[in-house]
């Protein structure tokens, strides 16, 4: 089986340029393939190959003071879903083009998957409020899968979020709103944003919902997570629909 890992980690970093030489190099040599994207406000990646390899990779980046906390989710496939390695210095992690939404001085409030679990379970969360699950992932990721009666919005790309919200804010106001996305970087700066442009009501998913996944399972959720990656989607028990397909056939 192929270990796959993503994790992001938003921490200063004064030379990107530096640390994906040195990302790349370690990564060629224990033969990973995936994504490593490195700006100034952090880093963020997705990577599979063996497992002892997969560990060797991520024991330096951990004895780094600069990503102490990082947190690392992991699934299993049949096959390497990456067709080759791709490390890069980027002007963000992920691309959103707003002020103020990378969280280097504090992190949006967030909210942890068991907790979600027990509000989805009472239908509100512990003030009584009710919850609205706001997806900030686009279209095609949608498609595969979301949380039940979630607030999707009809994007193409993450950068289009800020208007496409804009007609909800209204009766968005006496909710607890719960941002998420894959793996938890999105949600986290559209938390920011939202927050800084007057909704003061939102938590972000902490993990996202691969962390949820392997948290509590699919509770709530229904259908599958598109990952992009030859798995195409994965499961709540994080089972790959690649290798379910390579199984049926």
């Amino acid at each position: 089986m192929v270990t796959n890992i993503a994790a992001y980690h938003f921490t200063p970093i004064n030379e990107p340029d530096t640390l994906v030489a040195e990302l790349r190099a370690r990564a060629e040599s224990l033969a990973l393939r995936g994504t490593v994207l490195v700006a100034g406000e952090g880093v963020n990646l997705f990577l599979a190959g063996d497992a002892d390899a997969i560990e060797a990779f991520l024991v330096p980046l951990r004895q780094d003071a600069r990503f102490a906390g990082l947190r690392v989710k992991y699934s299993e496939s049949r096959t390497q879903p990456f067709a080759r390695l791709k490390v890069k210095a980027k002007p963000e992690i992920i691309s959103f083009r707003r002020e103020g939404t990378t969280p280097l001085r504090a992190r949006a409030p967030d909210v942890k998957p068991a907790t979600l679990a027990r509000w989805l379970r009472q239908g509100h969360d512990d003030e009584g409020r009710r919850v609205v699950l706001l997806d900030t992932r686009n279209r095609q990721e949608v498609a595969h899968g979301t949380f039940a009666g979630a607030l999707t919005l009809p994007i193409a790309r993450f950068t289009e979020l800020p208007a496409a919200l804009e007609p909800h804010r209204d009766g968005l106001k006496d909710a607890t709103v719960v941002s998420f996305c894959t793996g938890g970087i999105r949600c986290e700066k559209a938390a920011l944003w939202m927050r800084d442009t007057g909704m003061d009501n939102v938590l972000q998913l902490d993990g996202g919902i691969l962390g949820y996944f392997e948290d509590v399972g699919g509770l709530g959720y229904e259908g599958r997570c598109f990952v992009f990656d030859e798995r195409v989607a994965l499961d709540p028990g994080l089972k790959p629909l690649a290798d379910e397909t390579a199984e049926a056939a």
